[in-house]
């Protein structure tokens, strides 16, 4: 009954309160010239005021196009962001039969190891989006949009010169339609034309994967930006024919956002909020999918070297990636490989469906928390942590740490 609850309060309150209240005026009107003048001429002059209000705002809020938030205008190539009605009420009503995953972040680890083959291949890739129920934080429960049921999804690794066979199938369960947009496709709408797949479908792309970098994918289908912000995206790196420098450790993660109706933390069932999309105001920037999606789950040792994948699903913001105690040795800046990396640098920007690579080395104990060095945004969830074990090494850091959670920022 909960999730009724907050259907009625961001839905059907917001929806249709304002008829409501154009009621009440009607009945207010009709009160006043009732008093004034005869009740023929009251009935008349509230019929016309209330006739006014269906002939201009009616059409914008009754069936059957009714969408939340209604009345929203946009001028994209799409509909608008806003949600159609239908696809809400079916939501509910599968509620109780949707998937609920325990953790929606993917884990910063899983990622395939690197391609020691010297020639290309045919690389065949199986995802599945799939619309899933989580929790963005305890209590906070989530509808989430995904590839193979986890933020981001998955992370794939192809060489330079492979040709990859990729099939998408969208599980029967989902209510909406999608499809995938990979940035490292050479090809209309990034494979996104062809792929695109009703709840039960499967389409498979065929691509070459022609330049070595590191790449956002997400789904495209219309409204793309809406799509995006339940969490489908991911990251795909093309390796070069050589391959890349050998490292100690390699972790996973993405920056989104969440637009929920409700404030930041308010319990319960979330509703989307395409107005807040629009205007660019998430209650939510999170890695990983969800508030502390990778937070404990990172290690290393004094001595590894290090390289994060990083990009940022957006759909707004721009991300300025920074990890709290380190200098990045190396900057692959926008993702690119071939050019010369950037040396030494501190933060790196990171732009809507965008991403970077960085690799440092370890050379002191500690906990290095990463961050969007926007710094308002921790509050909203965007931060990290790698937790470094072994020796210290006074000559490099040497000071007594402070009250524990400090992250000397």
């Amino acid at each position: 009954m909960l999730e009724i609850f907050y259907l009625t309060k961001y839905l059907i309150l917001q929806s249709f309160g304002i008829v409501v209240a154009v009621l009440f005026c009607a009945v207010l009107l009709f009160g006043i010239l009732y008093k004034l003048h005869s009740k023929k001429t009251a009935i008349i002059l509230s019929l016309i005021f209330f006739g006014v209000f269906l002939f201009l705002f009616a059409p914008k809020v009754l069936p059957k196009n009714i969408e939340y938030p209604f009345a929203l205008k946009t001028y994209g190539p799409a509909d608008g962001p806003a949600i159609p009605f239908k696809n809400i009420m079916t939501f509910f009503k599968n509620f109780d039969k949707m998937e609920k995953v325990d953790d929606i972040a993917r884990d910063p680890n899983d990622i395939p190891p690197p391609i020691v083959r010297a020639e290309s291949a045919r690389v065949k890739i199986n995802i599945t989006a799939r619309e899933v129920i989580s929790e963005m934080s305890p209590g906070v429960i989530m509808p989430y949009w995904t590839f193979d049921g986890k933020v981001p999804g998955p992370f794939l690794r192809v060489r330079e010169g492979d040709t990859v066979e990729l099939t998408l199938k969208n599980d029967p369960s989902s209510i909406n339609p999608h499809n995938i947009d990979l940035h490292a496709v050479t090809g209309p709408g990034g494979g996104a034309v062809v792929t695109n797949v009703m709840p039960g479908e499967s389409k498979t792309l065929s691509f070459k994967a022609l330049n070595p970098g590191l790449y956002i994918y997400h789904c495209a289908h219309p409204n793309v930006a809406a799509h995006m912000a339940h969490g489908m995206y991911g990251l795909i790196l093309v390796e070069p024919k050589e391959g890349l420098p050998k490292v100690d450790k390699e972790f996973y993660a993405v920056q989104g956002e969440f637009y929920t109706a409700s404030d930041m933390g308010d319990k319960g069932l979330q509703v989307f909020d395409a107005k807040k999309m629009l205007d660019g105001h998430p209650e939510y920037i999170v890695f990983n999918g969800r508030t502390k999606g990778t937070v404990g789950n990172m290690s290393a040792k004094v001595g590894d070297k290090v390289r994060i994948y990083f990009g940022n699903g957006g759909v707004n913001l721009v991300s300025s990636f920074h990890v709290i105690g380190e200098i990045f040795d190396k900057v692959y800046p926008e993702g690119a490989i071939g050019s010369e990396p950037h040396k030494n640098v501190q933060s790196t920007i990171v732009p809507a469906g965008g991403a970077t690579m960085v690799e440092f080395g370890l050379e002191v104990p500690g906990n290095y928390i990463l961050v969007d060095h926007a710094l308002s945004r921790l509050d909203r969830g965007a931060w990290g942590t790698i937790k470094v074990e072994g020796a210290e090494n006074k000559e490099i850091f040497d000071g007594v740490a402070g009250s524990a959670g400090n992250s000397g920022h």
